[in-house]
């Protein structure tokens, strides 16, 4: 309840932020010596007022969520201040104009994200955990030697310095700094393999994660640091971004495992923002994030809630006809699947359709322009493929099982989200953009979007029956869709890529150096020399009479001898 009131009352001021376009910097000195001063500074405006309310409500509803959720561990306190923690993080990172407070906020979200992805103790999530948390090692020493450089300008309050120096070197190599974290944060290819990884984290934590916690940090401070990108820089962004989301939308529609599709469904829409952001609408991007935050909570709670009843298993082939059995999850689960399509009215169409007439009103190659075009389309068919296995057809599971619903703390969390993900689109759009955008396009690239929508209903389908049968699986495609299917092998690079050749190369090392040449020429060999001799000696001291006499033997028979 403190989280809500919390929410509710930082969206009031963000609204009266943003009607009389205030912003609020407020210092506080912890510390002064001599002529230094050490001062931690918060920036209110809103922006971050809009964005905090959403993580606090959000955050909320994960907790009342959780209390059912994880009703049956016994640690479930630290569980829960394991989640406070992790909002307090990102609340550091939001109203932080300071590098070194980012920092301070960005790696708290690293390292509780560590604690929570290793949350239920066994293999696979201690190597979920330790991919996701190296992954994003390489972000964060990006932001420090981004802190380093920022020292050239004598404070690390960079919102002072974006636009006044952004032709600077220095800032320009921080910029591009900047982009490499948030580019691990938010999952961009060659770092895409730690976000499905993390599912291993228990599902109200992966609600919270993929919606307004963690992925969407890199993205919110690309937002802050928006005004410094040098061209070069956006065309990067924008390739990548792009390439991202192609990839994560087309692995989608080969994997099996419930809460991996919605987390590969994440990094699409993250690849989105990523992009809009690139081609420079950043309050485009911002509108995106949010919108996108309320219904991938609610699609995670939805998926918790039915893997929950169905026994603990996420395959997607152990389901179906779920919407006799779960009628409200059902309803709760297609509406946040039409607002990802981005259908008409829901809150994901407005951002959504808006990103993509902004595309087609931009000057760019033939290529972004296609693959943004193909991305939209292949979102709508993952989405209809799960939900045509999951939610039609006949009872996949096994015999005896039966799953069902009451009124329960799981289904009052997602009643609490369910009513902003159909309104707060429209809200939003009225707050954010008094002055709308004027959009003027030909007919046919007016309808495309609507043209690549029902294609990829109709792909869903088809792709969904086709799998069934197994056709799709057989000799000759299994090594492309398992090449597709696994995010371009990127999950393999990211691990044994990175560390195979190093560990083989290692044992050559010891066998041929340590243990071979190196040995016998070395240490070892030299040390059994200098034994043997000292034996030898030690010998040769200790019969000195006897070897004498026998010496003396063998001269007097040479003597006979000759």
């Amino acid at each position: 309840m403190l989280f809500l009131s919390f929410s509710l009352t930082l969206f009031s001021l963000s609204v009266l932020f943003l009607v009389l376009d205030l912003s609020v910097v407020l210092e506080l000195s912890l510390l002064t010596l001599h002529s230094s001063a050490v001062v931690m500074t918060f920036l209110f405006d809103w922006m971050s007022l809009v964005f905090m309310s959403f993580v606090f409500f959000i955050s909320s509803m994960v907790i009342y969520y959780s209390e059912e959720y994880m009703g049956g561990e016994v640690y479930i306190n630290r569980f829960i201040l394991l989640i406070v923690m992790f909002v307090g993080s990102m609340m550091l990172l939001i109203v932080s104009p300071n590098l070194i407070s980012i920092l301070l906020g960005w790696d708290g979200l690293g390292l509780v994200s560590y604690c929570l992805v290793i949350y239920y103790q066994n293999v696979k999530s201690f190597n979920a955990g330790m991919l996701t948390a190296l992954s994003n090692r390489v972000g964060d020493v990006a932001l420090l030697m981004s802190i380093a450089w920022m020292l050239n300008y004598g404070s690390w309050n960079f919102i002072f310095y974006l636009d006044l120096a952004k032709l600077d070197f220095e800032m320009v190599l921080i910029s591009w700094l900047v982009v490499l974290a948030a580019m691990t944060k938010s999952a961009q290819i060659p770092f895409s393999s730690w976000l499905p990884a993390a599912m291993a984290a228990p599902t109200p934590v992966s609600s919270l994660v993929h919606s307004s916690t963690l992925v969407t940090a890199g993205v919110y401070l690309l937002i802050r640091f928006n005004y410094s990108f040098p061209p070069l820089l956006n065309y990067f962004l924008l390739f990548v971004a792009s390439l991202t989301m192609f990839m994560s939308g087309l692995g989608a529609n080969f994997e099996f495992d419930l809460k991996k599709i919605i987390a590969l469904s994440t990094l699409s829409q993250l690849g989105l923002m990523m992009g809009i952001l690139a081609l420079g609408s950043f309050a485009l991007a911002f509108f995106h994030l949010l919108t996108h935050a309320l219904f991938k909570a609610l699609l995670f709670m939805c998926a918790g809630n039915i893997i929950h009843s169905m026994g603990d298993t996420q395959d997607i082939r152990d389901m179906g006809s779920l919407m006799n059995y779960m009628p409200i999850t059902s309803i709760y689960f297609n509406i946040c699947n039409f607002s990802l399509c981005g259908l008409p009215f829901l809150s994901g169409f407005y951002s959504k359709d808006l990103v993509v007439e902004l595309l087609s009103m931009s000057y760019l190659n033939m290529f972004i322009y296609l693959v943004f075009y193909l991305s939209v389309g292949l979102t709508v068919c993952y989405s209809f493929r799960l939900s045509y296995y999951s939610l039609l057809g006949e009872w996949s599971f096994i015999s005896l099982g039966s799953s069902g619903e009451g009124m329960n703390f799981m289904l009052k969390g997602m009643s609490g989200l369910i009513f902003l993900v159909v309104i707060m689109g429209s809200v939003l759009s009225w707050l954010i953009f008094p002055t709308p955008y004027f959009i003027c396009l030909p007919f046919l690239m007016k309808i495309i979007t609507l043209i690549l929508i029902l294609a990829g209903v109709f792909l869903g389908v088809w792709l969904s029956k086709l799998s069934m049968s197994f056709s799709l699986f057989s000799k000759d495609n299994i090594l492309l869709s398992s090449f597709i299917g696994s995010m371009w092998n990127m999950p393999v690079i990211s691990t044994l890529g990175v560390n195979f050749y190093p560990i083989k190369l290692g044992n050559f090392y010891s066998m041929l150096f340590d243990q071979g040449w190196q040995e016998y020429y070395g240490g070892k060999n030299l040390s059994f020399c200098i034994s043997g001799l000292a034996r030898l000696g030690q010998f040769l001291s200790s019969n000195h009479l006897k070897i004498y006499f026998m010496l003396t033997l063998v001269w007097i028979i040479y003597l006979f001898i000759n």
